[in-house]
C-alpha cells in the first residue's frame, strides 16, 4: 500500500463508528473471513487501525480499493456533510431511454476529456440511485482521494445531488452531467442540507403528503357560564384555524428534516423615520436564516401554536410547495412606494 492508501485507511478508521465498522468491512468484502476475524474491534481505533492495515498489507490493496470502502460507509450513511442540489432542464428526445452502463461510459469520456488525473467509481444503490465518487487530481498531481467529491443521481429524473464538490471543479461537473446525460443545461435548485434524504423526499415528493380536512374541537364541560363558554368556543375556534391553516401550508405528516432556510433581500430600505437610507437608490442587502434540527417541523408548530401569524406567508410555505431553501427577494415593483416581495424563481 502506498501512503495515500494507507492515509484514506487510517482517516476511515478514525470516521466510521466501532459499531458499524465490522459491517462495513463484510460488505466490503476484500477481506477473507480468517483476516476479518483477525481483527479485533473491542480494541483501540490505533490498534483497529494497525490490525487493517497489516492485512490490506497482506492482501495487496491500493487506494481504488479503499476507496470502494469508503464509497460502501457513505452510501449506507448518506445524512452526512453538506449536499446541495441541481436540476437538470432541457431534455433531449432520447434523455428518457439512457441506460446506466450508457451514462457510466459518457460520464467517464466526458470528464476524462476536460480533467487529467482524476478517479472515478460509480456504483448504483439498491434504491436506482447512482452513486459516484470523484477524486480530483491535476495535470502535476495524482487524484486526492482525501477530498473526493460525490454525485448521486436518479436516471430518468432532472435532479442531481452534489456534496464535497470545490468551486474550481464546479463547471466541469456540471457541463460532464449535462452531456452524459443529454440535457440541454444545469441549474441550482437552491436546495441544501445535512441530510440527503431529506432533501431528495421533499424534491423528488417522497415524503407522505397527509393533508387534514377537519380539526376537532375541545368539549365544552357543563355548568359553565355564558361568557366563559363564548371565550372558550372563541379560543378552541381559533385554534382550529390555526391548525387548519398550518396543516394547508405544510401538510399533517412526517417532514423532511431541513436544517435551514435562507432568504437573500435584495429590497428597497422604508422607513419614514429614516429619510436617508429611504432615499437610497441601490437596494438593502442582507441575508436572513432560520435554523432548527427541523426547519419545516418547526415552522409548523409555530403557526399552529400562534406563535407566528396565519396564515402562513408564501416566503414559508413555498419551502415543501417549490422543493427549495434558498430564495432571493426582491421589489415587486421598481416605485420606492411598493412594499411587495416576490421570490425569484
Amino acid at each position: 500500500m502506498d501512503d495515500s492508501a494507507k492515509r484514506l485507511l487510517q482517516r476511515l478508521v478514525r470516521r466510521i463508528p466501532t459499531q458499524m465498522l465490522r459491517d462495513t468491512l463484510d460488505k466490503w468484502e476484500r477481506l477473507t473471513a480468517k483476516q476479518r476475524a483477525f481483527v479485533d474491534f473491542t480494541q483501540s481505533k490505533w490498534t483497529i487501525t494497525q490490525e487493517l492495515l497489516a492485512v490490506c498489507e497482506e492482501r495487496e490493496l491500493n487506494v481504488k480499493h479503499i476507496a470502494e470502502l469508503e464509497m460502501i460507509y457513505v452510501i449506507g450513511n448518506p445524512n452526512q456533510g453538506m449536499w446541495h442540489t441541481f436540476q437538470l432542464v432541457d431534455a433531449e428526445d432520447d434523455a428518457h431511454s439512457l441506460e446506466l452502463v450508457q451514462f457510466k461510459e459518457q460520464f467517464k469520456t466526458h470528464l476524462s476529456e476536460l480533467k487529467r488525473n482524476v478517479a472515478v467509481k460509480i456504483k448504483k444503490h439498491t434504491d436506482e440511485a447512482v452513486w459516484i465518487r470523484i477524486a480530483w487530481g491535476d495535470t502535476f498531481s495524482r487524484p486526492n482521494h482525501l477530498k473526493a467529491t460525490y454525485v448521486v443521481h436518479y436516471l430518468q429524473t432532472p435532479f442531481v445531488f452534489v456534496s464535497g464538490l470545490l468551486s474550481k471543479h464546479k463547471p466541469l461537473l456540471l457541463q460532464v452531467l449535462t452531456l452524459s446525460t443529454r440535457h440541454q443545461g444545469i441549474k441550482d435548485a437552491n436546495l441544501s442540507g445535512q441530510k440527503l434524504t431529506a432533501i431528495r423526499d421533499l424534491l423528488m415528493r417522497q415524503y407522505q403528503h397527509v393533508f387534514p380536512t377537519k380539526y376537532p374541537s375541545p368539549l365544552a364541560e357543563r355548568n359553565r357560564s355564558v361568557s366563559n363558554l363564548h371565550i372558550e368556543n372563541e379560543q378552541a375556534e381559533a385554534s382550529a384555524n390555526r391548525h387548519r391553516m398550518a396543516g394547508e401550508a405544510f401538510g399533517n405528516g412526517m417532514l423532511p428534516a431541513l436544517q435551514s432556510a435562507v432568504y437573500k433581500l435584495e429590497t428597497k430600505f422604508r422607513d419614514l423615520t429614516n429619510e436617508t437610507m429611504t432615499e437610497r437608490d441601490k437596494p438593502l442587502r442582507c441575508v436572513v436564516k432560520f435554523s432548527s434540527p427541523n426547519i419545516l417541523e418547526s415552522l409548523r408548530h409555530c403557526a399552529s401554536t400562534g406563535i407566528a401569524s396565519t396564515p402562513v406567508t408564501p416566503l414559508l410555505s413555498s419551502i415543501p410547495l417549490k422543493g427549495r431553501n434558498y430564495f432571493v427577494i426582491t421589489d415587486n415593483a421598481p416605485s420606492a412606494s411598493s412594499q411587495m416581495c416576490q421570490t425569484q424563481d
